[in-house]
């Protein structure tokens, strides 16, 4: 930062000029992508209505180092390839004068994204016009400073690059780890007993609690689109809360019960378990089941996320749009019960590699929101600059 001071200060003393995109850019709407054309094997990524690529030509229409806004779709989402590309026509490709860095105004525009967010026509399909990229407010700083801020930026971009691939990794081996430690060898395996869920515990099924239904303070309470969307392998405090009224109608889970979500939009994600490890009592809504039983929570948990779980689910898995399992098919799942000594060894170990990948407290996911706000943090101070004046 004290070099950007420096340098703004010897080469822009009076402020910034600040003109707009369109007047200094060149903004043109990419072309139509004809679909039947898409190769696998092609060279060039084909981006249409978002930033994940829709396929790949063995042509390309923008050369590298391009900035491009969707216009379409993820309307206002921001994307910068070093790499030609096929831009279709939901796209919005920024040409840049000599006098301007193309990487510069991709970082100002995500700086400012919340300008073109704001400005999105609502509909069936959201929509970005030009016109509203053409008008955003750009400044343009000495050549010399938006090559600075670039460097700087992209060091940033590349740590974050670095930590997320780290992550990765500790994933791989959490997920390799946790299969080994949980997979038995059945019969002959002396150290573990093989039984269905019904066996070990007793499912009850949710019912009740809408979103309509939540209230500031009250029973905590546990929706069953939540345990996809907020929590872990465990929890011991409630994102949500019913009026006691309401909480008197639903079923409860208590400390160290297993709560199943029994209805997803794919296999993959069906019968997401938590462990509900508070000391009150909590509702719990439709969707779900209730798991009670004598044995290790958490053992059970991490059991749900297994391959060999998951060969299982998959046979009683129904549904097109919807996948559900039925508390009573979930009951005829088996599982291998070791002693409860040894099912806290496992607990024990796998506990570590979690907090290592998915805890926001501590291991790499806290570092790496860490990192993202001090680089949001710098990016916004090396963009805001005093504009010049007459």
């Amino acid at each position: 930062m004290n070099e950007i001071d420096r340098m703004i200060q010897e080469l822009c003393p009076d402020g910034v000029e600040f003109r707009k995109l369109g007047e200094v850019c060149e903004i043109n709407r990419g072309t139509r992508v004809v679909r039947s054309e898409l190769d696998a094997d092609g060279q060039y990524a084909v981006y249409q209505n978002s930033l994940i690529p829709l396929g790949y030509y063995d042509k390309f229409n923008y050369p590298e180092h391009t900035t491009f806004v969707i216009s379409a779709g993820s309307a206002g989402e921001i994307g910068y390839t070093d790499k030609p590309i096929w831009a279709a026509d939901d796209c919005l490709c920024i040409k840049c004068p000599p006098i301007i860095v193309d990487k510069y105004v991709f970082y100002y525009l995500k700086n400012n994204q919340h300008s073109l967010t704001s400005q999105v026509r609502r509909s069936s399909v959201p929509r970005l016009s030009r016109k509203v990229l053409e008008a955003i407010s750009l400044p343009v700083p000495p050549m010399a400073v938006q090559r600075k801020i670039v460097e700087i930026l992209d060091k940033f971009t590349e740590l974050e690059a670095e930590l997320e691939a780290e992550l990765e990794a500790r994933r791989k081996q959490y997920e390799y780890y946790r299969n080994k430690l949980l997979t038995f060898t059945p019969p002959n395996d002396q150290e573990v007993r093989w039984c269905t869920l019904g066996e070990i515990g007793t499912l009850i099924r949710g019912n009740g609690i809408q979103k309509k239904d939540f209230t500031e303070s009250g029973v905590g309470c546990i929706h069953y689109g939540q345990i996809y969307t907020h929590y872990g392998t465990s929890a011991s405090k409630t994102l949500s809360y019913i009026s006691p009224s309401q909480a008197t109608r639903c079923p409860k889970a208590k400390k160290g019960d297993i709560i199943i979500a029994i209805t997803s939009e794919n296999v993959e994600d069906v019968c997401k378990a938590l462990t509900w490890l508070g000391e009150e009592e909590v509702a719990v809504s439709g969707h779900t089941a209730i798991l009670k039983h004598e044995q290790n929570p958490k053992f059970l948990a991490y059991y749900f996320q297994t391959q060999e779980f998951f060969k299982q689910k998959q046979k009683y898995a129904h549904g097109t749009k919807v996948i559900e399992i039925s508390p009573t098919q979930i009951a005829r799942i088996i599982i291998p019960i070791p002693s409860l000594e040894k099912q806290a060894q496992i607990v024990s170990i796998l506990d570590k590699f979690e907090a290592l990948t998915t805890s926001l407290q501590d291991g790499l996911p806290a570092e790496i929101v860490a990192h993202r706000r001090q680089y949001e943090y710098y990016r916004n101070k090396l963009l805001s600059f005093s504009r010049k004046t007459a």
